[in-house]
């Protein structure tokens, strides 16, 4: 078993989705049968195309890719027939982990059922700052210069769009991503909530909600409230058809002794206008210094860093939680021999997931948790390739799933 300082680790560069292939040329019929020896057969000439997707399916995505480097055909079938691949296997997510600085994104893809880690150029992504969401196949951009400029993607084939302009302008105090993909459609939802002091008033923030449906190609604007003593962040997901945002404590009407985040929701089937979010606001399970929202199989899980009780800001270990009828239900508590294990952990960090897998990680480290749900197991990735070159560099990551079927 490889543990977190074990430094093997496999690397598989993205250039197999455009890499060359081989056009084998027919086989003779008018071979002598005196002639003895093996003969290559393509197994493509064999197989019906229908049956040899059939067996590609069963493959993992990677393997996929590279299978589509042997011949034309095989090439044709991985990248043209995108509806072959969707009664393929489920993938679990991929964990992308990249190093925060000023040059071309890029980095490293951390496949967990082979524990293996791919050289990866992710696309679209021009800087390290900007928010990511993602869901079923596809992944959500926000620029962190220009709000309103939004990308989606599928990063296993590449293909990628931009969405019109998001309304709201170009900068906000506070912008937070979510997208939602149908899996039976591959129609899929983005929404944006936008946070913006208001002018002259400390103790008061607007809170918008824009919304993109891929089915129709257009922003709405369903929701708007004025926000006294909170605002909004940089945390949203989408689950079950409900928007969920992270709200925070501006500090000024909040006693000490009370939780300085909150949960909003608001529901995409009835698109209420005339009502206060605030009102029927969750607060989170005990004080956290930072929080994370996931939706895991249409369940909405919350990976926070639980703060000391007499110094709430300080991270003493992290806990996971899930929302059941509007109550917090503990999952499981990080061991502390895993909390040590990341050296020295900020008081935020990275943390995101998908199914049934869960992944943190610390902004000062390139070191990655998993965490599954089913079986309560926490397990060290494989060591990354991504190396720690001077004491104040970051890391940060984000996971997906990887699938060919769906496209932007």
């Amino acid at each position: 078993m490889l543990t977190m300082g074990s430094e093997e680790w496999e690397l598989y560069p993205s250039s197999f989705i455009g890499a060359p292939v081989i056009d084998y040329g027919p086989i003779s019929g008018d071979m002598d049968d005196d002639r003895s020896g093996d003969v290559a057969v393509s197994l493509d000439a064999v197989l019906p195309d229908d049956l040899l997707e059939k067996v590609l399916s069963f493959l993992p995505v990677a393997s996929v890719i590279r299978s589509g480097c042997v011949c034309k055909k095989w090439h044709e079938i991985v990248h043209a027939r995108r509806q072959a691949w969707n009664g393929m296997l489920p993938q679990k997510p991929w964990y992308f982990m990249f190093t925060c600085s000023e040059e071309a994104v890029s980095g490293f893809a951390y496949d967990p059922s082979p524990r293996k880690w791919y050289g990866f150029d992710f696309p679209c992504i021009e800087k390290t700052n900007w928010s990511i969401s993602s869901s079923a196949g596809l992944v959500c951009l926000m620029d962190s210069e220009n709000r309103s400029r939004i990308i989606v993607c599928n990063p296993i084939t590449k293909d990628w769009r931009s969405l019109t302009d998001a309304p709201g302008g170009k900068s906000a105090d506070y912008s937070a991503l979510a997208i939602s993909v149908s899996r039976i459609s591959h129609h899929y939802t983005v929404a944006v909530a936008r946070c913006n002091q208001v002018p002259s008033e400390y103790y008061q923030w607007e809170f918008t909600i824009h919304l993109y449906e891929s089915e129709f190609g257009k922003w709405v604007s369903p929701f708007s409230e004025l926000l006294i003593g909170w605002r909004g962040g940089d945390e949203c997901v989408i689950c079950d058809g409900v928007i969920y945002c992270l709200v925070y404590s501006t500090g000024v009407l909040v006693n000490n002794n009370e939780h300085r985040h909150c949960l909003i929701m608001y529901d995409l089937a009835t698109r209420p206008t005339h009502t206060s979010l605030m009102s029927m606001s969750i607060p989170v399970p005990c004080p956290l210094t930072c929080g994370r929202l996931m939706n895991l199989s249409e369940r909405l899980v919350l990976v926070g860093g639980i703060g000391k009780q007499d110094r709430p800001g300080i991270i003493k270990g992290i806990g996971i939680w899930e929302l059941r009828n509007k109550e917090w239900h503990e999952v499981a508590r990080m061991p502390h021999k895993f909390f040590q294990g990341f050296g020295e952990f900020d008081d935020v960090f990275a943390s995101c997931g998908a199914d049934d897998l869960i992944y943190i990680q610390s902004y000062g480290s390139p070191a990655l948790l998993t965490f599954e749900i089913s079986q309560k197991l926490w397990k060290w990735s494989v060591k990354s390739p991504v190396t720690k070159r001077f004491p104040l560099q970051l890391f940060t990551g984000f996971s997906f799933e990887p699938r060919l079927d769906i496209a932007s």
